[in-house]
């Protein structure tokens, strides 16, 4: 589809957004125009990302004193999101809420993504980080990794198909991983989004499955799964007695995952500053706090600078792991 009408170059965009958060604050923007702050999720609803957007908007509306409305975009592991943010305007009205996936990992497994997180977005801030973990559903009676390989050796004759959250995704790779250690043929199974994926776990339409700990927290403390190994340098605190991958024996997991909000390139500084002196606001309160480590965050607020030198190092590091896989994009 092609547009006969052009956009405004980004700096007179930003120029003209600017001139107007002088002279009105965020706020004052926002109203003035009549447009509430869309935070794009690349997940559907009842999803990990999910849950945690509608934590932090409810509170982000009372600091920011305007609508924050969560948008779920889901589809292809969030690319359908990121392009949605690419194609927005820069004046501050839509933010994108992701973890590593959409930002570190799909700009290197599909050659046309339809966007390119260093030059289309920037970010606003840091939140947490987590741990992509293995889980096995109540149809088998593993309670450990070991154990798992034993059953699907015994019982699936060596051969078993593991759930993952989004094709070329790191579940996939750690699929690949587990396979080529035990020496067994486990296959990745994609779904679109970790909720379908957990329904079927919890129906024992598969047995076992990879993502993140949100993603299954309440599931594992509810005993309907049972979360069995996870990514990390160390255990994660909600998770005292679940070994790492590393403990394991296996290696370069020891990067975690972060979640943070980006915005589209050109939005004018002074709105990212508002925006992260909210999210700081928001995370430091109690409540929020202790709702988002139950769900299997560590939380820790990371301004701008701080949080983009993490995105840079963790892409980095998971460049190196594709690459050595000999993964070809899709």
């Amino acid at each position: 589809m092609v547009f006969s009408m052009q956009r405004p170059h980004p700096a007179r965009r930003a120029l003209g957004v600017g001139l107007l958060v002088a002279a009105f604050g965020l706020t004052g923007l926002a109203h003035a125009q009549g447009t509430p702050i869309r935070l794009l999720v690349g997940f559907p609803a009842g999803a990990g990302s999910d849950a945690i957007a509608r934590t932090l908007g409810e509170k982000l509306k009372d600091v920011l004193g305007v609508p924050v409305v969560v948008e779920n975009r889901a589809g292809a592991g969030g690319q359908i999101a990121a392009q949605a943010l690419k194609a927005a305007p820069a004046d501050g009205h839509t933010l994108f809420l992701s973890h590593d996936h959409s930002i570190s990992i799909l700009p290197q497994v599909v050659k046309n993504p339809g966007f390119n997180p260093a030059t289309d977005f920037v970010p606003v801030a840091g939140f947490a980080t987590f741990a992509n973990v293995l889980a096995v559903s109540g149809g088998t009676p593993a309670k450990s990794i070991d154990e798992y390989v034993k059953w699907v050796r015994t019982q699936r004759g060596g051969k078993e198909t593991i759930g993952i959250p989004a094709p070329a995704s790191i579940p996939e790779f750690l699929v690949k991983m587990i396979s080529e250690k035990y020496k067994i043929d486990v296959q990745p199974a994609p779904y679109r989004g970790s909720a379908p994926m957990t329904a079927d776990m919890l129906g024992n339409q598969i047995t076992a499955g990879i993502a993140s700990v949100p993603d299954f927290i309440e599931n594992h403390k509810a005993g309907k799964v049972r979360i069995v190994a996870s990514i990390g340098a160390k255990r994660q605190a909600v998770l005292p007695n679940v070994p790492t991958f590393t403990e394991l024996g296996f290696s370069n997991l020891e990067d975690l995952p972060y979640y943070g909000i980006f915005a589209p390139v050109g939005t004018p500084q002074p709105i990212i500053d508002k925006y992260g002196d909210a999210l700081q606001k928001v995370l430091a309160m109690p409540d929020v706090k202790q709702k988002l480590t139950a769900m299997g965050l560590t939380v820790a607020y990371e301004p701008q600078g701080q949080f983009a030198g993490r995105v840079r190092t963790y892409t980095q590091t998971w460049e190196r792991i594709i690459q050595s896989s000999g993964f070809k994009p899709l």
